[in-house]
């Protein structure tokens, strides 16, 4: 058996995420078992920014409005600039992180995403990485940043950079494979 055999994980994206912070994670949770969702405010298609330019679109599964936090066993939220920068702004995407913290449900972000984990108040206290330009932001919200290539923390993930995703990846299936083991965040 597949270690996520039988497990379903949201990610979370708005338009102008970082391509590869989608595709290499969704590949290696679907690799390991997992069902894979992507969950957006857009409707029907999101558009991914690759490295200096536009990207791919993906269709999205299932629409924020629609997502509930209870449905999933693990979360992952990509970075790039554009993306965490409207999820943080959007209600109903910081209600729907943040449910996954009152669920005790570990969470993965890379790069950027954790500006959208700021939001809900989770982040004081919690040892975290992220790319370099938001590490103030994070100071100022309580948590303790680290420039590691990832940091596990109560089953939050993170990593500063797409040059990071193999560990990312490897320790997010670690930390989704104990779900139903343990409460984690």
């Amino acid at each position: 058996m597949k270690r996520l055999e039988g497990k379903k994980i949201a990610i979370l994206v708005a338009n102008g995420f970082e391509q590869v912070e989608l595709t290499k994670p969704k590949q290696a949770l679907e690799e390991a078992g997992a069902t894979t969702h992507i969950v957006s405010p857009e409707k029907d298609k999101v558009k991914a920014w690759d490295e200096t330019n536009w990207g791919d679109e993906f269709e999205v599964d299932v629409l924020l409005n629609e997502a509930s936090a209870e449905d999933y066993d693990g979360l992952v939220l990509p970075g790039g600039q554009l993306n965490p920068d409207f999820l943080r702004v959007n209600e109903k995407a910081v209600r729907f992180v943040k449910s996954f913290v009152d669920l005790g449900k570990p969470i993965g972000a890379i790069c950027h995403g954790p500006w959208t984990l700021i939001e809900t108040g989770m982040v004081k206290g919690r040892k975290m990485t992220s790319y370099h330009s938001i590490k103030t932001d994070l100071r100022n919200a309580g948590a303790h940043w680290v420039d590691e290539e990832v940091v596990v923390d109560q089953g939050l993930v993170t990593s500063r950079k797409p040059d990071d995703i193999p560990a990312f990846n490897k320790k997010i299936i670690d930390e989704f494979a104990k779900v139903g083991e343990s409460a984690h965040v």
